[in-house]
């Protein structure tokens, strides 16, 4: 059954969107772009508007999932701070919703696009208009990115997710030798 998933690739000037309809094996492009905000703002303004773009795309798109990238160590550490903010309006906004947002990390994004985990972000860019049959990718390379997480989450995400509502429904898991133990040593 297809799926609708909108992908965020946060940013705080440049929060990459997509969304993207498919199954595994399967895409369509249904709409991309960005959300910019100006350096020039402080840092809680930037961060409203991300969350009334983000606001926006979901007025306007009616998705099942929100794929975030997982944010990773950088070496300019005011960078990765302001893309976990990024990251976490994103989260916020699907919860408000009642979306369940999941997160990716870019090697898994890579991997699911394009095979490999190492692959650059050309040859995912590549990747996601020859799965999307588009002539070229979604421009600018922030919005080919957040397709590329919805796409990863159409084809992987979806998976994990009837997995992890089926162990749900399966009612309460045995417990563990393991939580045993932690819990004696924790009294």
């Amino acid at each position: 059954m297809p799926v609708q998933v909108l992908g965020v690739d946060p940013g705080l000037t440049r929060c990459g969107v997509g969304v993207v309809t498919g199954s595994p094996g399967r895409a369509q492009l249904v709409a991309a772009g960005v959300i910019r905000t100006s350096p020039e703002l402080d840092l809680p303004h930037r961060l409203l508007q991300i969350e009334a773009g983000l606001e926006e795309w979901l007025a306007l798109h009616t998705v099942d999932a929100v794929a975030v990238e997982r944010v990773f160590s950088q070496h300019n550490v005011t960078t990765v701070i302001g893309t976990a903010q990024a990251a976490g309006i994103a989260m916020l906004v699907a919860a408000r919703h009642g979306i369940p947002a999941f997160q990716h990390t870019p090697s898994e994004v890579k991997a699911a696009i394009s095979g490999s985990g190492r692959a650059d972000k050309a040859q995912v860019g590549a990747m996601v208009a020859r799965i999307l049959s588009l002539d070229s990718p979604p421009k600018p390379a922030d919005a080919a990115d957040a397709v590329a997480l919805a796409i990863c989450h159409v084809w992987r995400g979806g998976a994990a997710s009837r997995l992890a509502e089926a162990a749900k429904a399966s009612g309460p898991r045995p417990v563990t030798w393991a939580q045993i133990v932690k819990a004696r040593s924790a009294s």
